[in-house]
């Protein structure tokens, strides 16, 4: 087995192209399941998982449930400068652990400042989002708005920066790849509802419920994402990300 060594996905895809342009995997092959890349590369199957992810999206592997990963192209270049290579080397649930972190203590600091002002623009912005959901729309951008507006209610530049910072990491390949595997839209119906909790919160002016509220929010998103990671695997270990709110004082 490899030195153990903090690794990421992008690492690990690296790696792995590297064998296909060695011709370790022929066209047409299929890779070794996940377990058996954890163990041999030392690192978690969530690296490996999101790696395959990476490699799929590059049109490298096709992903076949319940049948494996096979090889469909060799690469031509290691790329190397992308124009998201900023924010490539993020996993989703890194991502969303961050995201938990510092969007709930500015849920918390929102419904302290929150004007009247404020609440209506957030109304607004719910109601657009129950009409793009009624119309099964595609776009996302009311849920970034209402993330925005929030930041933006603690009048902070620095926390309204970092909460702008944060979402551009969704324009990552990895975060993209996991949505292109979601087929079933209930889940924004339930995250709306995970809108509405934080508004009332907010409106209420309960600081410690905004952040609880902000904190479950992203929770269920990232346990949704979870459960797309790998639907079929009851060993999943993503216990490095599985933060219990009650843990950190959020109760």
């Amino acid at each position: 087995m490899l030195q153990e060594i903090s690794r990421s996905y992008k690492k690990i895809g690296a790696i792995l192209k590297q064998q296909l342009v060695d011709g370790v995997y022929q066209v047409g092959d299929r890779l070794p399941p996940e377990r058996d890349l954890a163990e041999l590369m030392n690192v978690s199957r969530t690296v490996i998982r999101e790696a395959i992810i990476m490699l799929e999206l590059d049109d490298l592997v096709s992903v076949r449930k319940g049948s494996g990963v096979y090889v469909i192209a060799s690469p031509k270049v290691m790329a190397q400068n992308d124009d998201n290579y900023e924010y490539a080397d993020v996993g989703p649930f890194e991502l969303l652990q961050a995201r938990q972190l510092v969007e709930s203590s500015i849920a918390e600091f929102a419904a302290i400042q929150a004007s009247r002002n404020d609440i209506l623009r957030l109304k607004d912005i719910l109601s657009r989002e129950r009409i793009t959901l009624e119309q099964n729309d595609e776009d996302y951008s009311e849920d970034e708005e209402f993330h925005s507006a929030i930041a933006e209610i603690t009048q902070n530049e620095v926390l309204i920066n970092l909460q702008k910072e944060l979402w551009k990491y969704r324009n990552n390949p990895m975060w993209k790849g996991l949505h292109l595997h979601i087929s079933d839209h209930k889940y924004r119906q339930m995250w709306l509802k995970d809108h509405e909790a934080i508004l009332t919160s907010i409106q209420r002016k309960d600081p410690a419920l905004a952040k609880k509220a902000m904190w479950q929010h992203l929770e269920n998103v990232k346990q949704k994402l979870f459960e797309l990671s790998d639907v079929e695997d009851p060993n999943f270990d993503g216990f490095l990300f599985n933060v219990n709110p009650v843990s950190v004082g959020l109760n």
